[in-house]
């Protein structure tokens, strides 16, 4: 039988597209590492020639996703804890292991000095925090909010995102007069010269321990292996200090 030209570039397309998929790493990250990740991986290609596909949300629901078959390959939590619940119910073929130690901010494009005191002014009526329900980042801010004793004060001023990357639109669109975000999002540098932010102090807030997890689903282990070495090397790990992470080796 004699296939038709049309017919016949249709099949080359479509294994084209299976055969790309197949060698394409995909790595589950959270909305904090969407900047630092971009570059990681444009240097990872680079060396390695393996192509990856990021897919960014809070730790939390890209956990849910794992827990229920999403086809991914590599999992950078926001904390240590969602790894190890999924390698308690045997869904990794590694260990957690830390890769970085996040910074929390307080960001502002409408004040040019952000400060814990002036969520309290009738100014500002909304702060933008990430989900702490699903969002380490936004638990963290949770914490601080209650150590400083203001938390009660200013709940009902609080609006949340769905993870880091919602909490910016809120930021950046001003829909938010001021909230908490990742240092690595404001040392970017699509954002690092909009608005005005501050560290917040470590001792405020548990340690933010951001661990990665190699997934026992995944179809394509070895270039999760090589992924998952190359994050601990010295080119990735200045890439993560870039961004304002302490890595793990300090």
């Amino acid at each position: 039988m004699k296939i038709k030209p049309v017919t016949f570039f249709l099949c080359l397309i479509i294994c084209s597209c299976g055969e790309s998929k197949t060698n394409t790493l995909t790595i589950a990250t959270a909305s904090n590492m969407q900047f630092a990740m971009t570059e990681i991986v444009q240097s990872f290609t680079k060396h390695t020639g393996i192509k990856c596909h990021i897919i960014t949300g809070s730790s939390g629901k890209l956990t849910a996703q794992i827990s229920e078959g999403a086809p991914y390959d590599i999992f950078l939590s926001a904390n240590i804890k969602y790894p190890e619940e999924l390698y308690k119910k045997g869904f990794t073929s590694s260990k957690p292991i830390i890769y970085a130690y996040g910074g929390l901010v307080l960001w502002s494009t409408m004040h040019e000095k952000p400060s814990l005191s002036i969520l309290l002014k009738d100014t500002i009526t909304h702060i933008a925090i990430a989900n702490p329900k699903t969002a380490p980042y936004g638990e963290a801010a949770v914490l601080v909010l209650k150590n400083a004793g203001i938390y009660e004060e200013i709940k009902n001023k609080l609006v949340y995102g769905e993870s880091i990357s919602q909490t910016n639109q809120f930021i950046l669109s001003g829909a938010a007069d001021i909230g908490f975000t990742s240092k690595s999002v404001v040392l970017s540098p699509k954002i690092k010269n909009e608005g005005n932010w501050i560290s917040i102090n470590e001792d405020n807030h548990s340690p933010i321990n951001q661990g990665v997890v190699l997934l026992k689903s995944s179809n394509r282990k070895q270039k999760g292996e090589r992924f998952y070495t190359f994050l601990f090397s010295e080119q990735a790990q200045n890439i993560l200090k870039k961004y304002g992470y302490s890595v793990a080796q300090e």
